[in-house]
């Protein structure tokens, strides 16, 4: 790890987990490269720029039969474990997809009553025996600040193996993030870009990390105005309006759906997450002011892009999937050929796949 680490490794866990994220974003990596990748902020414009180049070209690569049997030899002598303890459908499909088009080998655990854990292993000598299997770990847990404490750990060792968050509590979901990032900057390629864009979201945002990493990855880009749509009791966390504060970043809060998504280049729309709820404390909230219904798309711009994270409930009613700025379901397909270029990225495969 970088000389910057060193100190890091000497701290306890509860010592490192309460360090600044800046201060510990060298940990999560080796000479200036990404080995875990865990946060949005580990993301400046020109990795991002980067990484999208090589989803592109992955993507175009994998059209024949000849390139992607190419593309599955990248990695054919490595080994990925999925550990999917919190549900997942397509997180884990794409990461799994994005895993075969390199080649990689991939074992999963989608549940702890299937490993040690349920003889009361404890879920850091869990890890630490995937590791002793495994080249690259890929997790998904309902704990926040899991996936960094496996990175914490792990990075320590002899054997360090990469860790990607595939999704951490109410905490982040960078990857997702990642997605939703490339999917506004295809939707924007010819309307300049993603600058200068105003991005409503709405439902949830509380307690969506999907509205969390993106936020904090759009910082790298210029002039962006978020609305944040929904419930008093939903809004969006202190922490997020302290970093948007901190960058200088404009946004506003309303309850008025109706009027706001009027001015918006992307509506973000999500699912409320009672899963979270302790006392069932999301059930008398009105969420039906927070659906996106087809009377609606006579308000929006006629360039304006829908995007989801999915699953869905009732936020976007299924008539609307046929109009063209529904773009859901692009955004869900992307997921595979982002999540691959993020793996060809921690192994250092991407310049091959450039000049292929």
């Amino acid at each position: 790890m970088q000389t910057k680490s060193k100190d890091l490794k000497k701290l306890s866990w509860e010592e490192f987990y309460n360090t600044p994220l800046d201060k510990k974003l060298s940990y999560f990596a080796e000479n200036n490269h990404l080995f875990d990748c865990l946060f949005s902020q580990q993301f400046n414009r020109k990795n991002i720029d980067h990484i999208f180049s090589v989803a592109t070209k992955i993507r175009t690569i994998a059209k024949s039969k000849e390139g992607l049997d190419w593309l599955q030899t990248l990695l054919s002598h490595k080994r990925a474990m999925l550990y999917f303890i919190q549900p997942s459908t397509r997180t884990f499909l794409s990461f799994q997809s994005a895993c075969y088009i390199l080649g990689l080998k991939v074992s999963e655990i989608r549940s702890t009553s299937t490993s040690s854990e349920a003889k009361g292993e404890s879920l850091e000598d869990t890890v630490r025996t995937f590791s002793s299997y495994t080249d690259l770990l890929i997790m998904r847990h309902f704990e926040e600040g899991f996936a960094e404490k496996t990175a914490w750990l792990l990075n320590k060792t002899k054997r360090p193996v990469p860790i990607i968050n595939g999704g951490s509590g109410k905490d982040q979901h960078p990857t997702q993030a990642l997605l939703d990032l490339y999917t506004l900057n295809w939707a924007f390629n010819d309307k300049g870009g993603i600058d200068n864009k105003t991005i409503a979201m709405v439902g949830d945002l509380k307690r969506g990390r999907t509205v969390r990493s993106l936020t904090y990855l759009l910082k790298n880009y210029k002039n962006i105005k978020f609305v944040y749509i929904s419930p008093d009791y939903l809004r969006i966390g202190e922490d997020i309006k302290h970093f948007l504060k901190k960058h200088r970043m404009k946004y506003i809060e309303t309850d008025d759906m109706k009027k706001s998504i009027q001015d918006a280049d992307a509506i973000y729309m999500t699912r409320i997450q009672d899963e979270y709820d302790i006392n069932h404390e999301s059930k008398d909230i009105d969420y039906s002011k927070f659906h996106l219904k087809k009377e609606h798309l006579k308000l929006i711009k006629k360039n304006a892009i829908i995007m989801h994270p999915l699953p869905r409930r009732d936020e976007i009613e299924h008539s609307i999937d046929n109009d063209p700025r529904a773009m859901y379901w692009r955004q869900e397909r992307n997921g595979m050929w982002i999540r691959a270029a993020l793996i060809a990225h921690i192994f250092r495969i991407e310049g091959s796949i450039l000049y292929y």
